[in-house]
């Protein structure tokens, strides 16, 4: 008996000299880090790393806060980065280049003989974009002296996150200011009719890595994200039909006029749409999908058949594990964080922004509000203006958008004067051989101030920055068709729809 109390008491011993040294290596490792229990805390702490929340870090960083970054993903840059806007912006331009080679390069007079698809490459491309742009925000964070925690954080306290740490383990972050930037997820299809699988059923994450091209794609959803990747599908060789309970495509903010445009054109590049219809139900079965669809205001069902499913019906804000409701804090009936004019919450010194709060889920809106919330920690003052934050749809040709639209003004009983130029009539794009769209102005009659610029057309995403520019500043359309642009480029045609809304274009 005496010597197996003396074997129990050695291997207690033994037990608690483990866990002592444990304790000492993670408290050593954290105190490394910067986020040791009891050690002074953090003057901001943001959970999320993607664009939001990388930049708002940074910037506190930079503003000389004592800052920690939170991501469960292990890579930083969030959704965009890894599975959303660079990866399918890779498989957008290499796609194009391929559909050109095959369609376009001859009337250039480029022979290319044999020209075919090595879609493993292309995905390993897309692949080498994420990672190194993920690798050079590390970077940034190390050269700005951010603590990056990779793990899960949820609230313990308002000043107090308990973290599950990726690599095993836990911890407490303590924080005299946390800002949320958790970012969205993908919404599920409505009523739960349609499960993706990420094979055949897929969301967007799961169209960025098809291993094989389908023969046919149906992409319910005519949004920005659904045209993108059917363009991809669509260039690659499948058969893509796009289903869309609008009667229009683009998704929110983009302006009529443009839109019959923009469909006009992807129908003259084999996509089909079927609009002002909704799919009710999808079967698989011998190695295909069958999808229910009806007209969105009822009437005859028909079955679409699919080799992969696309669902591309939105996204919602995310804020699973938080733990919000420990702490108080408000969540509206959709899901979104309730936020006051400087990006506060219901709890004074916890911040959000980002998707998982309200306006349009754009990554450099996310970026704006970032550095406003933090200059408002730091300062007491901060702003993003919501009226010139642009967007843009990058298929070819580029859509790109900012202020408001024709239907925008006509509701709110706006008078307003129109200015439009072909890019058919603009050199440069003519020379390139690649003329379709227009630049259309928006402008208040009795002042001239800009309210509104849409571009479809070549480069409309770059070109955009200088309506941005104009808006941000209150510009006339006067003030942009007297400053000069450089000959021949593309944005003489942004100069000439500025002369045409208050007085006549040169070359139209």
């Amino acid at each position: 008996m005496h010597q197996v109390q003396r074997l129990a008491r050695q291997n207690a011993s033994k037990s608690g000299r483990r866990l002592r040294q444990a304790s000492l290596q993670l408290g050593s490792w954290q105190a490394s880090r910067g986020y040791a229990s009891g050690s002074e805390p953090y003057d901001l702490v943001v959970i999320g790393g993607g664009p939001g929340g990388y930049v708002a870090a940074i910037k506190a960083a930079q503003m000389g806060l004592k800052t920690a970054c939170i991501e469960k993903r292990g890579a930083l840059g969030g959704t965009c980065l890894n599975v959303g806007c660079i990866p399918s912006k890779a498989m957008l331009n290499n796609s194009h280049l391929y559909h050109q080679a095959q369609h376009d390069f001859k009337r250039r007079g480029i022979d290319v003989d044999n020209v075919s698809l090595n879609l493993p490459t292309m995905l390993q491309a897309k692949d080498n974009a994420v990672t190194g742009l993920t690798k050079g925000i590390e970077f940034l964070f190390k050269q700005n002296k951010v603590d990056y925690i990779k793990g899960s954080g949820s609230f313990v306290s308002s000043t107090k996150i308990a973290v599950d740490l990726l690599d095993g383990g836990k911890t407490e972050v303590d924080a005299k200011n946390i800002v949320i930037a958790t970012g969205s997820e993908v919404s599920p299809f409505p009523g739960g009719a349609i499960q993706i699988d990420e094979e055949q059923i897929v969301s967007s994450t799961g169209a960025l890595s098809l291993q094989k091209v389908p023969e046919k794609m149906v992409v319910i959803g005519g949004g920005i994200i659904g045209l993108e990747m059917g363009s991809v599908w669509s260039r690659l060789g499948a058969e893509v039909t796009v289903v869309e309970f609008l009667d229009s495509i683009g998704g929110v903010g983009i302006d009529a006029e443009v839109s019959k445009q923009f469909q006009r054109i992807l129908a003259k590049q084999g996509i089909k749409f079927k609009l002002g219809t909704k799919v009710t139900s999808a079967e698989k079965q011998d190695g295909k999908v069958f999808l229910k669809a009806e007209s969105a205001k009822g009437g005859k069902e028909e079955t679409l058949d699919a080799d992969v499913v696309l669902v591309s019906v939105g996204r919602r804000p995310y804020t699973e594990g938080l733990n919000l409701e420990a702490i108080g804090v408000e969540v509206d009936n959709r899901g979104r964080i309730v936020i006051d004019d400087q990006f506060t919450t219901s709890i004074k010194n916890i911040k959000c922004i980002g998707d998982v709060t309200f306006g349009p889920m754009l990554a450099h809106k996310a970026e704006e509000e970032g550095i406003a919330a933090v200059e408002f920690i730091k300062h007491g003052h901060g702003h993003v203006n919501y009226g010139a934050i642009p967007s843009v749809v990058y298929t070819h040709p580029e859509v790109s958008w900012v202020g408001q639209t024709e239907q925008d003004l006509k509701a709110a009983g706006v008078q307003y004067n129109i200015g439009k130029f072909q890019f058919s009539a603009n050199s440069r794009a003519k020379t390139n051989m690649d003329a379709d769209g227009f630049v259309k102005f928006l402008a208040e009659k009795e002042t001239d101030k800009i309210l509104g610029v849409h571009i479809i057309g070549p480069n409309a995403g770059e070109m955009i920055a200088e309506a941005v520019l104009a808006i941000e500043y209150g510009a006339s359309t006067e003030d942009i068709a007297r400053t000069t642009h450089a000959h021949p480029t593309l944005s003489e045609a942004f100069k000439e729809a500025a002369m045409a809304t208050h007085s006549k274009p040169i070359h139209m």
